[in-house]
């Protein structure tokens, strides 16, 4: 079970970040800039880094590679987003879509909130149960040899 939680964990940021990389990144950077949280040099930063951070934390959450740490990642990421989407439904901004996935899944951040605090919660579970995690992953095979 605790297997299948990781894997779905990883898929997430995997998916979330091709579907920013696979298209131009002014693309991301116009979500980024819908929330009105950040100066422009650091959304022109945050459009081009943090889809290469989801895609490189969902692959090692994933495979199990460095997991404590890669979870860790995961948690830090899930713990942003909740942030970010709270304070623009606190703050009433008209986002119809929290373009958390590019172009590829279009969500309400009503629904994002939920789905990334449920997120956070079990990558702590994750975290909570680390060597249990870590029986079919990339970590067991090297602790191994």
């Amino acid at each position: 079970m605790l297997f299948l939680l990781r894997i779905i964990i990883g898929s997430v940021f995997i998916v979330s970040g091709l579907g920013k990389l696979l298209a131009p990144y002014q693309n991301f950077l116009y979500v980024i800039q819908a929330y009105q949280l950040l100066p422009s040099w650091a959304e022109v930063l945050v459009a081009q880094i943090f889809p290469w951070l989801e895609l490189i934390v969902g692959v090692f959450v994933a495979l199990g590679l460095w997991t404590s740490w890669s979870l860790r990642g995961a948690g830090i990421l899930f713990g942003i987003f909740v942030v970010v989407v709270g304070q623009a439904l606190i703050r009433g901004l008209p986002l119809e879509n929290c373009g958390c996935f590019g172009e590829w899944i279009h969500l309400k951040p009503q629904t994002v909130i939920v789905m990334d605090s449920l997120s956070l919660l079990l990558t702590l579970v994750l975290l909570r149960n680390l060597s249990s995690v870590q029986k079919f992953s990339l970590d067991s095979r090297f602790d191994q040899t």
